[in-house]
């Protein structure tokens, strides 16, 4: 396994390449060395990538095991919003605060430890209790993990170096959070059946997963080098130094053997002038990807109901929709599939979206929102030609999904992947980089939280506006 090296020292890839060939003429036992160097590079980009996979999943499915299983959460004269405001409350207030709270180093073993405990625990009291006080704290709880959480492995995600193991790491944690819309609505939907109490009981050894990945599966950072990457790889413009085994035990992989560098600390104010360039750059567009979302999903979808399709005439159709209601679910389902597949994008080996296009997911979206509201409140299509309308609806909840995955992935993506400030040294460029990516969290939360408060009204509003032109389908369900 090829050593670290320090970047700045990294040897020039193209006479090293040339050196390399005139050995590999001559030399079998040298070829067999690459060989073996090149398979362990692999394993080790495999267990990066699926180390980050279980991150991303284990870290948001109890937030869609929650959201799924509202209904049997709460009475049925409690409105269900109370569910989604709880789910994604706390996890905003951590987004928007601890990135300025914390102080100095990151400890990643202690935080990941911490962020399982109440995991488990937010589960064990939604599953102990009936009283719909203790069941509201242990949602909280589990949404206080959750938001941590993803902090926590973005933020691990930047130890990694060079920037082609930095991006392989956000990209494989985005897949695994789009992967968690499906796996939880799937998970709740098999064990639902055995009640609340052994339903969110047993979801509750979940968060188990990721300490175990963490220490049992996931690469060390010393484990990569510029060798045997992509060429035009570029490194970092600042030193990585390797750490002593007692240091990762401590600490966590991403710390520095350098016993001084640990009482390096950024102030708020220096946090806070940091962030003012990522507002516009990041935070704006994903704050708004995100609020045409949800306003779409909890505001419009509801509405989106046509005449239960007839076999003569939907023969497809007609297998999948059995009732209105089952037109909402549908909805989900589409748009949750498109969210794994365009959040797994990078993961894939799709390219990033440009630096000058990541407004573009934004701008769709709102064309959409604007064109779903126009197709519930007064129909592009006439009240005789559902199948049109379904496809159209079905069109553009896809490309819903697809925009809000690649909105997610690509922004965490690029602040991943600017490059380190080489005016400072490493340990306080290794700690502003891990605030940039901690801080843009707070972009998607307060998107949410917007948009849940404005697709009540929305609901109401397009029912009424179904309604006076005589569809009543939203008032049965």
């Amino acid at each position: 396994m090829p050593s670290t090296l320090d970047d700045q020292d990294a040897p020039d890839r193209g006479d090293f390449g040339q050196e390399e060939s005139s050995l590999l003429m001559v030399d079998t036992d040298g070829t067999h060395m690459q060989d073996v160097e090149s398979a362990d590079q692999r394993r080790s980009f495999l267990r990066l990538g699926a180390s980050f996979f279980l991150f991303g999943l284990i870290n948001n499915v109890l937030y869609v095991i929650i959201l799924s299983a509202a209904l049997d959460l709460v009475p049925p004269s409690t409105p269900k919003g109370i569910i989604a405001f709880c789910n994604i409350t706390p996890s905003l207030i951590v987004k928007a605060g601890w990135p300025y709270i914390l102080k100095g180093r990151i400890r990643y073993v202690k935080r990941l430890l911490g962020c399982c405990f109440l995991s488990v625990a937010g589960m064990i009291v939604v599953a102990g209790f009936d009283s719909l006080p203790m069941r509201l704290l242990g949602i909280c709880l589990s949404s206080f993990s959750s938001g941590l959480g993803e902090l926590t492995f973005l933020q691990l995600s930047t130890t990694y170096h060079p920037p082609s193991v930095a991006g392989h790491s956000v990209g494989y944690f985005a897949s695994g959070t789009g992967a968690a819309g499906l796996v939880g609505a799937f998970l709740w939907w098999e064990i639902r059946g055995l009640g609340v109490r052994m339903g969110v009981g047993i979801s509750a050894i979940l968060p188990f997963v990721s300490p175990l990945t963490y220490f049992f599966l996931l690469p060390r950072p010393e484990v990569f080098s510029s060798e045997g990457l992509p060429e035009g790889d570029a490194p970092l413009t600042a030193p990585y130094t390797p750490l002593s085994v007692s240091e990762v035990e401590e600490t966590g992989p991403e710390a520095s053997d350098v016993p001084q560098k640990a009482r390096v600390t950024i102030s708020i104010s220096e946090k806070w002038k940091l962030a003012k360039p990522l507002l516009m750059r990041y935070m704006f567009p994903l704050l708004c990807v995100y609020l045409f979302e949800y306003t779409i999903n909890q505001g419009i979808a509801p509405t989106l109901l046509y005449p239960v399709p007839s076999p003569d005439k939907y023969p497809l159709l007609s297998h999948v929709i059995h009732s209105i209601r089952d037109y909402y679910p549908l909805w989900q389902l589409v748009y949750q599939s498109t969210v794994f597949l365009s959040r797994s994008s990078i993961s894939l080996g799709l390219p990033p979206l440009p630096a000058r296009l990541i407004y573009l997911p934004a701008v769709i979206q709102g064309c959409i929102l604007a064109t779903l509201a126009y197709e519930a409140a007064v129909g592009v299509f006439s009240d005789s030609s559902e199948g049109l309308s379904i496809v159209l609806v079905f069109t553009l909840i896809s490309i819903e999904g697809v925009c809000g995955g690649l909105a997610y992935v690509n922004v965490f993506y690029r602040v991943n992947q600017e490059q380190l400030n080489p005016s400072v040294d490493s340990e306080r460029a290794k700690q502003e980089k891990e605030f940039k990516i901690g801080s843009i969290g707070l972009s998607d939360g307060l998107g949410i939280l917007m948009a849940s408060l404005l697709a009540v009204p929305t609901e109401v509003e397009l029912c009424r506006a179904q309604v006076n032109r005589g569809k009543m389908l939203c008032k049965g369900l």
